[in-house]
């Protein structure tokens, strides 16, 4: 054990939580009124082409 606190995260699409470092840098972050949004790495390429048009989460 190194230590350091463990965060673990929450994909907010599928409830997948996941605290490994080196998967997290696969996952996606977004910033909607203020909120952020964290999206797994399987939820993130089904919904990529939502993301990059900037549509609302709830529209996914």
């Amino acid at each position: 054990m190194s230590g350091e606190p463990s965060s673990v995260s929450t994909c907010d699409l599928c409830g997948r939580t996941e605290s490994d470092p080196a998967v997290l840098l696969t996952w996606t972050t977004a910033v909607e009124r203020g909120r952020p949004h964290r999206c797994c790495g399987p939820c993130a390429r089904v919904h990529l082409r939502a993301m990059e048009a900037k549509l609302d989460p709830e529209h996914w």
